[in-house]
């Protein structure tokens, strides 16, 4: 796969599209469970403590973190798109230019979101409901943490431009690394070094210059895959990035809200039925996780073929990420289904509680089909021209395809009816989106052409193209 890559070829113009979506998102899935594992590896050692302030403390620090978390997904979507539309346009210099303007754009945003958000951290805290201790310990772990947010913002950006380059594999060792250094590094500074919370966060901040450091060195010992940066180049890909990126941020944000709204209606049955949501929205990641990576993997193997012009390859890239995701939302329904006893006695649930759980592992979880179509659809429309698509999208699933949905479910069914609610609400915005998703590959916007032709790309790269000294 490398060596296809480093002699210039697109890796997903070829071959089977199945196996690609297979590869590229069982290994995204990898890494991704790997951020999960670190997370409540996190969770365990502050609880370990013994201070039950410092758990709530670190989840409201979490939901501050979140928004610039969710800056950073977006660029780093819109980086996997423009570089794998360049590449697959066969444009290399040009894939190597915009994964380098995304970067200093991920710079720049990633220094902006300290030095609003810091002077403010009391008022954010406060409007998620901290006050006293809590507050001010969320507020200590921020300020560890979120001076960093570029340095993620980087790190992400430059393993999508892996995936981009269709190297599945590089692009999980980051995360994989990252996760194995934040799960050493936690328990010597909070234990170890008595740093407790604050430990935590200077963990994260490690396992964060690890995985920059990691993904850097492979997207550019491998592909040569970052230019040197150029301001014009960043003025020129300014608006294709943002274009991109704010959409997918937005998108980014509906998540949340959606998770909101179907808490607050479960809560009028009782602390039972939103302790059993609660283990629910944590069996989840973990059991779906190749789904929940979907739209990243899935997003470059989209936007290469769209780039080289190969719209039949496209729209079977989208069919056969569909049967991928029935396929293994099926199997993973029938495991949850044979061990539902099993995950039941692990938590231990009151009887609200135990009764949601038993409902998702049995025929609720094949609902989780709707996501993973949304997913692949919103990866169609973030490399095809339409990003704007993914925010109404996931925006609609996540207010009028969940809130009217739950209530209705809950006025029919109790508590349970608040997920089968959520569950019909997503199969009619899954329908939406498949829908959109078919008509936008019926009709795409034409692949950006090369810069150069205008006159208006990079001065450093129109000279070696003069000169005959293009960068391999």
């Amino acid at each position: 796969m490398t060596h296809m890559a480093d002699a210039g070829t697109a890796t997903f113009t070829q071959g089977s599209l199945m196996r690609h979506v297979t590869v590229m998102s069982l290994t995204a899935s990898i890494g991704l469970m790997a951020i999960f594992i670190v997370d409540l590896v996190d969770i365990f050692f502050i609880s370990l403590l013994g201070i039950g302030a410092l758990a709530a403390a670190a989840g409201y620090a979490s939901m501050v973190m979140f928004f610039a978390s969710a800056i950073n997904i977006g660029l780093s979507i819109a980086a996997g798109a423009l570089v794998a539309q360049a590449l697959g346009a066969g444009r290399r210099d040009e894939a190597r230019e915009m994964a380098s303007s995304v970067a200093v754009v991920s710079v720049m945003a990633g220094v902006a979101v300290p030095v609003l958000a810091l002077p403010n951290l009391g008022f954010l805290l406060g409007l998620l409901g901290a006050e006293g201790e809590v507050a001010a310990q969320a507020a200590l772990y921020v300020r560890i943490i979120l001076p960093t947010t570029m340095i993620s913002g980087v790190g992400m950006v430059a393993v999508a431009t892996l995936r981009a380059h269709g190297d599945a594999r590089g692009a999980m060792y980051p995360a994989l690394l990252g996760g194995l250094v934040n799960g050493v590094a936690d328990p010597i500074l909070i234990f170890g070094l008595g740093l407790g919370l604050p430990g935590a966060a200077m963990a994260t901040v490690v396992a964060r210059f690890v995985t920059l450091a990691m993904a850097l060195w492979l997207a550019q010992r491998k592909y040569r895959a970052f230019a040197r940066p150029c301001l014009r180049c960043v003025r020129r890909d300014l608006s294709r990035s943002a274009g991109i990126g704010v959409p997918a941020v937005l998108a980014t944000v509906a998540t949340p809200v959606g998770a909101a709204i179907v808490t607050r209606q479960m809560a009028q049955f009782g602390t039972d039925a939103v302790a059993g949501l609660a283990v629910i929205n944590r069996l989840i990641p973990v059991a779906f996780s190749v789904i929940l990576a979907l739209s990243g993997a899935i997003g470059p193997i989209i936007g290469q073929n769209f780039g080289a012009a190969r719209l039949d390859r496209v729209r079977e890239a989208f069919l056969d990420g569909i049967l991928f995701v029935a396929v293994y939302v099926f199997a993973v329904a029938g495991l949850l289904y044979l061990l539902r006893a099993e995950i039941a006695a692990v938590f231990d649930l009151q009887e609200a509680g135990l009764t949601l759980l038993l409902l998702f592992c049995g025929p609720l979880a094949l609902a989780s089909f709707f996501n993973g179509v949304i997913f692949v659809a919103n990866a169609s429309f973030n490399n095809l021209g339409h990003p704007g698509y993914s925010t109404w999208v996931n925006w609609g699933r996540h207010t009028l395809g969940t809130w009217p949905f739950a209530i209705w479910g809950a006025q029919s069914w109790g508590a349970p009816g608040v997920l089968i609610g959520q569950a019909a609400g997503g199969a009619v915005f899954a329908a939406i989106a498949a829908f959109l998703a078919v008509r936008v590959m019926a009709r795409p916007d034409a692949p950006p052409a090369d810069p150069v032709m205008f006159g208006n790309g990079c001065p450093n790269r129109r000279m070696q193209v003069l000169f005959g000294r293009r960068n391999r």
